[in-house]
Order: structure tokens, then sequence, then C-alpha cells
């Protein structure tokens, strides 16, 4: 409901009702946490005792809503308990008829129907089999798709919800324009999702997509969405079951008998590779050949396929327009983020940025621009979404903090400072970059060092190692053993002496690293409180935020190439070997085998 109140753009009043007592009362706290303290949350059973009704006389009618939206549970078996369906006071199933006692799931979206006003809307989750069950639930649905309110069916991934793992739907209803209806809006979104532990969860550009599909009616994808006429549905019987009208299945990947046999790559598979080739059609001619008619030989050898593709003229073009398209978008999105004051709302600029973003990569060549969308969300939770709120707080403040830890006694341990807006990286990048380079060059020094010595112990450390009767390697231990042994022991002496050379030089390393890491953590943390604020907007929108942004979308360009790479590759191995070829070597293999065999004395017909 929270949720919905979000989304309305504008001041709602908020109903629910909830038949668990805990889950109703924290409802209402949750309502008056989040700005919404006049909500009306009941408590009870919304079946047999609807807590919103109107008197009209002596008769109770159900309060009628703009908007409903519900989660019932799935397939109550008990939904009639108290409750005589056929003398129904609220003349909930006399339109549509009565569902059947053990099945719950029209019951609620009868409920839900007859609870809206004229032009009412609602979307209610209910399982599947709500859309091809048979019996009394086939009648409802017959009567309910005759009337025109169902106006679209969302399929959802299946493991969802907690509690079930069966996959649901949503049944979208509109009593607006009813009766002018001619068909209902399918969309199976059974494949949009990411696996999250044990459960699927809806990702933002799943989400995204579902709206934008299900808002614009788009049916150009019919692997996904299609508009259904009335009529096509009354030839299934009014089946609603999503896959009787969307073909959601992947396309299968088919053998080319011929290919096999003679060799050579199918026509038909190059050209499903169409829109790389739109975009860089010669790039095609580069990978292959014609061998004859409807086959092609590739041109480059395998291990070449990526070195043609990634440095072929036109795709490093395509690569090179899209990091400036990405450039393009950045320029207007860091404007907008460069003039935040506080106080503004990071709800709002998150939309405002990301719908910007999405419709900016819209329509362009071999890339999703829900994908695209998808890595801002994913970066504005994780990082960004806090960033936005200490801002709207505090305005374009870099302050630094002590991290303090408690251990399981309750002492406590200075761990050193943090700055949540402006982490210590971007400042030694963008002030100590000398400072940070000598840091580097000292770990790999001492890196090497390490290394040496390891190898040094490793070597002289067997049986008859020098360092075999020591009980421990360490400087009391090496500096004894100097001192037993004689001066004739040269190849001794000369490790002993490597070792204790080697063990100082370490030893001078990392106190030098200590130094030089206490010295820069010093100067980064002294260089906070003289940031100006346009340093500050700097660091953290073009350094951090569009930085990050830039790296992970670039990614997307990367599986672009790699998919294709890929491909090319698969068809090659698939059919660089025809059938005879394959036989010949077979056999030849076999003659050797069999000739090894015979010299053993083993020989049979």
């Amino acid at each position: 409901m929270l949720k919905v109140a979000d989304e309305a753009g504008t001041p709602v009043t908020l109903y629910g009702q909830e038949k668990d007592s805990a889950t109703s009362g924290l409802a209402r706290m949750n309502m008056i946490l989040h700005d919404n303290p006049t909500a009306l949350i009941a408590q009870g059973n919304t079946l047999t005792n609807p807590a919103f009704t109107l008197k009209a006389g002596n008769h109770d009618l159900l309060k009628n809503f703009d908007y409903v939206v519900a989660n019932p549970p799935f397939s109550d078996k008990r939904w009639s308990t108290g409750l005589d369906p056929l003398n129904d006071p609220y003349n909930r199933f006399e339109t549509f008829g009565a569902p059947p006692a053990k099945q719950g799931d029209y019951a609620y979206l009868l409920h839900i129907i007859r609870s809206l006003k004229s032009e009412g809307k609602a979307a209610c989750i209910l399982p599947h089999g709500v859309l091809f069950r048979g019996n009394a639930e086939a009648e409802i649905r017959r009567k309910l798709v005759r009337h025109g309110y169902i106006k679209g069916i969302i399929g959802l991934p299946a493991n969802l919800f907690y509690g079930t793992g069966i996959p649901a739907c949503i049944i979208v209803i509109d009593k607006e324009h009813a009766a002018g209806r001619k068909g209902i809006f399918m969309l199976d979104a059974s494949a949009g999702f990411i696996k999250e532990g044990p459960k699927n969860r809806l990702r933002e550009q799943d989400v995204h997509k579902i709206v934008d599909a299900f808002t614009r009616q788009d049916d150009s994808e019919p692997r996904y969405a299609r508009m259904v006429s009335f009529e096509e549905i009354e030839k299934n019987d009014f089946n609603l079951n999503l896959p009787r009208y969307i073909d959601s299945t992947q396309a299968e990947d088919k053998q080319d008998i011929e290919g096999h046999l003679k060799g050579g790559i199918p026509e038909a598979d190059i050209e499903a590779l169409a829109g790389y080739w739109a975009v860089c059609p010669q790039l095609k001619a580069a990978l292959f050949s014609a061998n004859r008619p409807g086959y092609f030989d590739l041109t480059v050898g395998k291990a070449e396929i990526k070195t043609c593709i990634y440095g072929h003229p036109q795709f490093v073009d395509f690569i090179a327009g899209m990091a400036t398209h990405f450039d393009d978008w950045r320029v207007h999105a860091t404007k907008t983020l460069k003039a935040l004051q506080p106080g503004f709302q990071p709800k709002q600029l998150i939309h405002e940025i990301a719908e910007r973003l999405l419709q900016h990569y819209q329509k362009q060549p071999l890339i999703d621009a829900y994908d695209v969308y998808q890595h801002l969300m994913d970066y504005w939770a994780n990082v960004m979404q806090d960033d936005a709120y200490l801002i709207a707080a505090d305005g374009w403040r870099a302050e630094t903090y002590r991290v303090i830890e408690k251990d399981k006694k309750g002492k406590e341990k200075d761990k050193g400072w943090a700055c949540d807006l402006l982490p210590k990286d971007l400042i030694v990048a963008g002030y100590f970059s000398v400072e940070q380079a000598k840091i580097d060059q000292v770990s790999v020094d001492l890196e090497a060092t390490s290394a040496t010595l390891a190898e040094l112990e490793e070597e002289h450390s067997g049986e008859e190692g020098v360092f075999a009767d020591l009980e421990k390697i360490n400087v009391a231990t090496v500096k004894e053993r100097l001192k037993d042994v004689g001066k004739e022991a040269v190849e001794e002496l000369a490790v002993l002496k490597q070792w204790q050379l080697l063990t100082a030089q370490e030893a001078v390393l990392k106190k030098q690293l200590k130094e030089l890491e206490a010295d820069l953590d010093e100067k980064a943390c002294a260089k906070y409180p003289n940031l100006t604020e346009a340093e500050i907007k700097q660091l953290a929108v073009d350094d951090k935020w569009m930085e990050t942004l830039k790296a992970s979308i670039s990614g997307e360009m990367d599986r672009v190439s790699q998919t294709l790479t890929l491909r090319v590759t698969e068809l090659a191995e698939r059919y660089g070997f025809p059938l005879p070829q394959l036989t010949s070597r077979a056999s030849q293999l076999e003659a050797k085998v069999a000739e090894h065999l015979k010299k053993m004395g083993f020989v049979w017909n």
C-alpha cells in the first residue's frame, strides 16, 4: 500500500484489511512511520466481515474504491467458513456465481470487483490455476471475460513469493470502458528475474519493462506480450492459460544436417546475427567467405576470431560511438546532480535520471536499454542512494569520523577514520597520486623480497638443506647457526647470509611501507576540511558516481562482443569438420591403435 501511495504521484486515502492481528498492527505502525497517519487499517476477515461498508436503509453495502491492490492467500480452502455464498449480504457472487468451496481465489477477486466504483481499477495476485481450472471457476471466468472486466493478465516468475514456489499471475481489472473492450492484453514475464538465495526476485528492469509494455499495450514482442481478442479466447473455451496465447520458449538452436555432412556454416545461422551485421556490415565479410550456395567458411582461424572482431574498424567505431552516447547522457545528468540542494527528494531524483537514461538508450543497436537501466538502479541501491540522502540532509559536506568497533567483551577499538560520501581512495587519487605511487612501488619491492625469501627457505629446507636442523627459521636461530658453521662451509654460509640480507631488506621495506601509509593517511584525513563545495561535487559526481556507472555500462559492450565471439566460435567448431573428414580421421586413429595393440600381442578379427 505504501508503494502504491508513492507511485500515485498525488495524495491518496489508504484503506486496508488484514486478517492476522500482528500483521495489521505492523501495517498501522508502518503507515505512521512513513507519513501516512490517516490510513485506515482494519483487522478482520475480508470475506466474512468486510470492514469498509456503507448503510443503505437497513442494508449494508460494500464501500466502493477507485483502486484496489491485493495479494490474497492462494487457493484458500476455508474461505467460505462463516459465510453462505448463495445468500451473501453483499451480493458478491450473484452476477458471476459462487466459487468452489475448496478454492477461494475467485472469492477474493469477486469481492474486489464488487468493491470497485464504476470506473474503478484493480490488480490482484493469484495462482495460475485461476486461468484454466474448470467447473464453477470456468463459468466465473467466462462471465468475467464477457463482461470485459479483465483488462490484462501478467504472468510472473515461479518461486517469487515466500511460502510457495508456484508461479503466480496478476489479474488486472478495469471497469472503465469494459463494455467496449475487444480483448485481453496478456504478458508473460516469467523469464525476467534474478535468483536471490532460495527465492527469485523481480529486478527494477523487470518491473519497468512490465509496466512499460502494459501501459503502452505494446505487443511488438509477441514472445513477451500480445493483445488477445475475445474471439480467440472463446475458441479456446475461455481458457486464459498464457502458454496458449504466448510462446515464450527459447528458439531451438537447430543443427544443419548438410552442414555436418559436407561442411560449411549455414547461411541461416549467420543471418541470425543480422543485428551485428547491420552495425558492422563489413565485419561479416571479414569473418566469412562463400563455400557453396547457402553455406560459408570461416576466413580466419578459430583462435583469431576474437581479434578479428575486436580489432575491426567498424566494431571499434561502434564501441567508441557507444562511449560517446554515454557521455551525452552524462553531461546532462552531471549538471542535474551538481545542482542538488539540501532538502531535495532522492526518490524523485533517481526517477528523473533513470528515466532519462532508459529513454537515452532506447532503440540503440545490440544493447537492451533495460539492462543499462538496471546498472544505474543497482548502483543507486548499493551506494548512490545513501550518498543522495546524506546530501539531502546535510548538503555538499564531506566530514570524516572515527570507526569504533566493539569486541565480544565490549572493549572498544579504534579502526581508523572514514568518510561515507568521499572514501579515502577518491581523495588519494585526486590529490596524493605521487605518494600512492611510492607506496605501490614499495609494496611491489616488499612482495618480491618476501617471495625470494620464501623460495630460499623452501629450497634449503629439505633433509640435507641448510635449514633442515633448525626448529624454527628466524633471526635468532639463523644467527646461532652462523656461529656454529665453520668457514669451510662456504655454500651454507652464503645461504645463511643471503637469508639475513633478505630478512633485513624485508624489515626495512615493511617499516618504510608502514611509515608511508601512515603519512598518506594523515595527509588524506587533513585534506577533507579544506575541500571546497566545487571540489566535493567534482569528486562525488564525476570521479565517484559517473566513473563507476561508465565502467559498469561499458561491461554491456563487453557482453555484446563476447556474445558474438562465442557464437561464431561455436558455429566454426560445429561445422568445421564434415562427416567424411571425421570418419576418415576416426579410421586413421583406429588403425593406429590396432597397430599398437598388435605389437603388444593383442589381435582380433
